[in-house]
Protein backbone atom coordinates (compact mmCIF):
# COMPACT_ATOMS: atom_id res chain seq x y z
CA UNK A 1 0.00 0.00 0.00
CA UNK A 2 1.38 3.45 -1.02
CA UNK A 3 0.88 5.82 1.82
CA UNK A 4 3.15 8.48 1.29
CA UNK A 5 3.37 11.16 -1.12
CA UNK A 6 6.36 10.45 -2.95
CA UNK A 7 5.08 7.05 -3.82
CA UNK A 8 1.79 8.78 -4.84
CA UNK A 9 3.95 10.85 -6.75
CA UNK A 10 6.19 7.60 -8.04
CA UNK A 11 3.36 5.94 -8.97
CA UNK A 12 1.89 9.01 -11.41
CA UNK A 13 5.48 9.33 -12.85
CA UNK A 14 5.08 5.25 -13.33
CA UNK A 15 1.90 5.54 -15.66
CA UNK A 16 3.29 8.26 -18.18
CA UNK A 17 6.51 6.12 -18.48
CA UNK A 18 4.08 3.43 -18.84
CA UNK A 19 2.23 4.99 -22.17
CA UNK A 20 5.60 6.12 -23.00
CA UNK A 21 6.72 2.01 -23.19
CA UNK A 22 3.88 0.75 -24.63
CA UNK A 23 4.89 2.28 -28.25
CA UNK A 24 1.84 5.03 -28.45
CA UNK A 25 4.51 7.66 -28.72
CA UNK A 26 5.72 10.24 -26.45
CA UNK A 27 3.79 11.61 -23.61
CA UNK A 28 3.46 15.18 -25.29
CA UNK A 29 2.65 13.83 -28.92
CA UNK A 30 -0.39 11.94 -26.62
CA UNK A 31 -1.03 15.16 -25.01
CA UNK A 32 -1.87 17.33 -28.33
CA UNK A 33 -3.87 14.14 -30.11
CA UNK A 34 -6.15 14.61 -27.10
CA UNK A 35 -6.21 18.50 -27.23
CA UNK A 36 -7.01 17.84 -30.98
CA UNK A 37 -9.06 15.06 -29.94
CA UNK A 38 -11.07 17.32 -27.45
CA UNK A 39 -10.90 20.57 -29.48
CA UNK A 40 -13.52 18.42 -32.51
CA UNK A 41 -15.60 17.07 -29.59
CA UNK A 42 -16.32 20.63 -28.71
CA UNK A 43 -16.43 22.03 -32.48
CA UNK A 44 -19.32 19.24 -32.99
CA UNK A 45 -20.73 19.94 -29.59
CA UNK A 46 -21.51 15.66 -29.33
CA UNK A 47 -20.82 15.73 -25.79
CA UNK A 48 -23.91 17.63 -24.98
CA UNK A 49 -26.39 16.00 -23.86
CA UNK A 50 -28.53 17.22 -26.13
CA UNK A 51 -26.55 15.51 -28.79
CA UNK A 52 -26.94 11.72 -27.35
CA UNK A 53 -30.55 12.49 -26.63
CA UNK A 54 -30.89 13.39 -30.11
CA UNK A 55 -29.39 10.50 -31.02
CA UNK A 56 -31.38 8.12 -28.88
CA UNK A 57 -34.25 9.36 -30.09
CA UNK A 58 -33.23 9.19 -33.90
CA UNK A 59 -33.82 12.97 -34.06
CA UNK A 60 -30.30 13.80 -34.82
CA UNK A 61 -27.58 12.28 -36.71
CA UNK A 62 -24.22 14.13 -35.68
CA UNK A 63 -23.09 11.79 -33.72
CA UNK A 64 -23.30 8.27 -35.82
CA UNK A 65 -21.72 10.93 -38.80
CA UNK A 66 -18.78 11.56 -36.65
CA UNK A 67 -18.34 8.32 -35.29
CA UNK A 68 -19.04 6.38 -38.80
CA UNK A 69 -16.57 8.68 -40.11
CA UNK A 70 -13.84 8.94 -37.52
CA UNK A 71 -13.19 4.69 -37.42
CA UNK A 72 -13.19 4.56 -40.74
CA UNK A 73 -10.77 6.93 -41.30
CA UNK A 74 -9.02 5.16 -38.13
CA UNK A 75 -9.18 2.10 -39.64
CA UNK A 76 -7.08 2.76 -42.83
CA UNK A 77 -4.78 4.85 -40.86
CA UNK A 78 -3.83 2.76 -38.10
CA UNK A 79 -3.58 -0.12 -39.75
CA UNK A 80 -1.04 1.35 -42.23
CA UNK A 81 0.89 2.95 -39.19
CA UNK A 82 1.15 -0.38 -37.88
CA UNK A 83 1.81 -2.05 -41.55
CA UNK A 84 4.97 0.86 -41.39
CA UNK A 85 6.02 0.13 -37.79
CA UNK A 86 4.42 3.66 -36.42
CA UNK A 87 1.85 2.37 -33.75
CA UNK A 88 0.66 -0.80 -32.73
CA UNK A 89 -2.40 -2.65 -31.14
CA UNK A 90 -3.45 -4.96 -28.57
CA UNK A 91 -6.52 -6.95 -29.45
CA UNK A 92 -8.56 -8.00 -26.77
CA UNK A 93 -10.24 -11.71 -27.03
CA UNK A 94 -14.16 -11.83 -27.15
CA UNK A 95 -16.36 -13.07 -24.54
CA UNK A 96 -19.63 -13.09 -25.18
CA UNK A 97 -21.16 -13.25 -22.04
CA UNK A 98 -19.23 -9.86 -21.44
CA UNK A 99 -19.69 -8.24 -24.60
CA UNK A 100 -23.40 -8.72 -23.73
CA UNK A 101 -23.85 -7.70 -20.48
CA UNK A 102 -20.75 -5.23 -20.88
CA UNK A 103 -22.58 -3.31 -24.35
CA UNK A 104 -26.39 -3.60 -22.24
CA UNK A 105 -24.74 -1.30 -18.90
CA UNK A 106 -23.14 0.99 -21.49
CA UNK A 107 -26.13 1.70 -23.64
CA UNK A 108 -28.37 2.11 -20.92
CA UNK A 109 -26.13 4.40 -19.36
CA UNK A 110 -25.40 6.34 -22.28
CA UNK A 111 -28.26 7.10 -22.59
CA UNK A 112 -29.41 8.26 -19.31
CA UNK A 113 -26.03 9.69 -18.56
CA UNK A 114 -25.35 11.45 -22.32
CA UNK A 115 -22.03 10.61 -22.18
CA UNK A 116 -19.31 8.24 -22.70
CA UNK A 117 -15.80 7.41 -22.05
CA UNK A 118 -14.84 9.82 -25.03
CA UNK A 119 -16.89 12.91 -24.11
CA UNK A 120 -17.50 12.40 -20.97
CA UNK A 121 -13.87 13.75 -19.93
CA UNK A 122 -14.63 16.80 -22.13
CA UNK A 123 -17.41 18.17 -19.99
CA UNK A 124 -15.06 17.22 -16.93
CA UNK A 125 -12.69 19.71 -18.34
CA UNK A 126 -15.65 22.37 -18.59
CA UNK A 127 -16.55 21.88 -14.83
CA UNK A 128 -19.69 20.00 -15.34
CA UNK A 129 -20.46 18.89 -11.87
CA UNK A 130 -22.82 15.91 -13.11
CA UNK A 131 -20.53 14.69 -15.43
CA UNK A 132 -18.11 14.36 -12.79
CA UNK A 133 -20.56 12.55 -10.30
CA UNK A 134 -20.81 10.11 -13.18
CA UNK A 135 -16.83 10.02 -13.93
CA UNK A 136 -16.47 9.01 -9.93
CA UNK A 137 -19.34 6.58 -10.08
CA UNK A 138 -17.43 5.30 -12.94
CA UNK A 139 -14.07 4.74 -11.48
CA UNK A 140 -16.61 3.27 -8.22
CA UNK A 141 -17.84 0.47 -10.63
CA UNK A 142 -14.38 -0.16 -11.91
CA UNK A 143 -12.58 -0.61 -8.25
CA UNK A 144 -16.07 -2.87 -7.77
CA UNK A 145 -15.21 -4.89 -10.97
CA UNK A 146 -11.70 -5.08 -10.11
CA UNK A 147 -11.72 -6.35 -6.96
CA UNK A 148 -14.48 -8.94 -7.22
CA UNK A 149 -13.03 -9.93 -10.58
CA UNK A 150 -12.87 -14.20 -9.36
CA UNK A 151 -16.28 -14.02 -8.90
CA UNK A 152 -17.74 -12.05 -11.86
CA UNK A 153 -15.73 -13.55 -14.52
CA UNK A 154 -18.05 -16.29 -14.84
CA UNK A 155 -20.78 -13.89 -16.18
CA UNK A 156 -18.32 -13.55 -19.00
CA UNK A 157 -18.54 -16.44 -20.96
CA UNK A 158 -16.74 -18.44 -23.16
CA UNK A 159 -13.53 -16.81 -24.62
CA UNK A 160 -13.59 -17.17 -28.30
CA UNK A 161 -9.96 -15.23 -28.73
CA UNK A 162 -8.46 -12.75 -30.07
CA UNK A 163 -10.05 -12.22 -33.53
CA UNK A 164 -10.29 -9.62 -36.07
CA UNK A 165 -11.57 -9.10 -39.56
CA UNK A 166 -8.12 -8.96 -41.07
CA UNK A 167 -7.37 -12.53 -39.66
CA UNK A 168 -10.44 -14.00 -42.33
CA UNK A 169 -8.81 -12.69 -45.35
CA UNK A 170 -5.01 -13.05 -44.58
CA UNK A 171 -4.00 -12.95 -48.22
CA UNK A 172 -5.93 -9.83 -48.90
CA UNK A 173 -5.42 -7.75 -45.40
CA UNK A 174 -4.96 -4.11 -47.09
CA UNK A 175 -7.85 -4.25 -49.56
CA UNK A 176 -9.94 -5.74 -46.55
CA UNK A 177 -8.75 -2.31 -44.24
CA UNK A 178 -9.61 -0.54 -47.27
CA UNK A 179 -12.71 -1.60 -48.15
CA UNK A 180 -13.81 -1.74 -44.66
CA UNK A 181 -12.33 1.86 -44.21
CA UNK A 182 -14.19 3.32 -47.38
CA UNK A 183 -17.40 1.46 -46.22
CA UNK A 184 -18.00 3.33 -43.25
CA UNK A 185 -17.29 6.18 -44.68
CA UNK A 186 -19.36 6.42 -47.41
CA UNK A 187 -22.26 5.13 -44.70
CA UNK A 188 -21.05 8.56 -42.80
CA UNK A 189 -21.63 10.44 -45.68
CA UNK A 190 -24.55 8.51 -47.09
CA UNK A 191 -26.70 9.65 -43.66
CA UNK A 192 -28.67 12.38 -43.73
CA UNK A 193 -27.43 15.13 -41.51
CA UNK A 194 -30.38 15.78 -38.85
CA UNK A 195 -30.20 18.89 -36.04
CA UNK A 196 -33.44 19.11 -34.41
CA UNK A 197 -32.45 18.71 -30.98
CA UNK A 198 -30.92 21.80 -29.67
CA UNK A 199 -29.63 22.82 -26.24
CA UNK A 200 -31.56 25.98 -26.27
CA UNK A 201 -34.55 24.21 -27.19
CA UNK A 202 -34.92 21.92 -24.03
CA UNK A 203 -33.37 25.09 -22.07
CA UNK A 204 -29.79 23.29 -21.42
CA UNK A 205 -27.33 25.72 -20.72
Amino acid sequence: MYNTDTSMFDRVVSMFQTVQDEGHGSVLLVFIIGMLFGSIIQYTKVHKFEKIAGFSMLKDTVVPKMLFLAIGIASIGLYFMIEAGWASYHVKPITLGGLIIGGIIFGASMAIFGKCPGTGPVSVAEGRIDVMVGALGGILGGLVFTLYYDKLKILMGPNLGKLNLTGYFAEHQSLTVLIFGILLIAVSIAIPLIEEIDEDDLGYE
